[in-house]
Parts: C-alpha cells; structure tokens; sequence
C-alpha cells in the first residue's frame, strides 16, 4: 500500500493512501507533493485541522469516497466545489462544513495516529495557532 508522510513540525505521521477507493483524488494530490504549508485548526467543523490549498490549480475531481462525517485520522481532499480548496485531517468529532453548509470531501487516506496524538495536535493548534506542515510521498 502506497503511504504518505505528514510532518507536523518536526512530528511524522504516516498515511495509507486510498488508491482503490478513491484514484483520481489521489493522483491529483501526488501531483502537488511535496506539499510545505500550515496546518490550522478548523473554524467551524468541529475537532478538526485543515491546509489550505487554495493556490494550486486542481484538475476536475469527481466525488469520489467522500463524506461530510470523517472518523479521526480519515485525511480529505477538498476540491472546492463550494469553499476553498482544503485538505482536511478530523482529529475528534468533525462535520465538515463552511459558511456555504456542510461539504463532503474525497476521503484520500487513513492517517496512523493514536486518539491521544490526534487530541493533542487539534488543541495544539487551537491554542497556539498554525503549525509548519509538509506532506509527501514516502
């Protein structure tokens, strides 16, 4: 299984990448790795970081594997239909969502990472604000 690697300040997380579930969101994400940015926490999906990738210039994504209700660690590829493009990675209980309603985004990988290691990063970045993120391909 393909993995992907999210360093989070100096802390690596690994991902399983959902290559059957969900091709062409995965293959438009290799196409932007390494990805070096912030990760935020959510402003209204609940217990939750994002990574705003606004600025890179997608292919068309269908609606692939996707959810408004992602479990702890399910990584989603945000394509913007309604909202700004985003990764978002659910720590706790999320709803995705934005001022246009809820959204449902592509679930791309399953992040290895403990109920602890997720809570902790989520009021982390609740408290102390963004963190340096780099995604890439392991």
């Amino acid at each position: 299984m393909t993995q992907i690697e999210f360093d989070i300040d100096g802390q690596v997380f690994v991902a399983d990448l959902l290559e059957d579930e969900a091709p062409q969101s995965v293959e438009a994400l290799r196409e932007f790795l390494p990805l070096e940015s912030e990760l935020m926490h959510v402003r209204w999906s609940g217990h939750a970081t994002w990574v705003n990738i606004d600025e890179i210039d997608l292919p068309e994504i269908p609606r692939e594997n996707h959810t408004v209700y992602p479990s702890r660690g399910d990584i989603l590829l945000y394509p913007g239909y309604r909202n700004e493009q985003e990764i978002l990675v659910p720590c706790g209980p999320t709803c995705f969502k934005s001022p246009a309603g809820e959204l449902a985004g592509n679930h791309i990988a399953c992040l290895d990472a403990s109920r602890e290691e997720l809570a902790e990063l989520e009021e982390e970045t609740l408290q102390s604000g963004a963190k340096e993120i780099v995604v890439r391909e392991r």
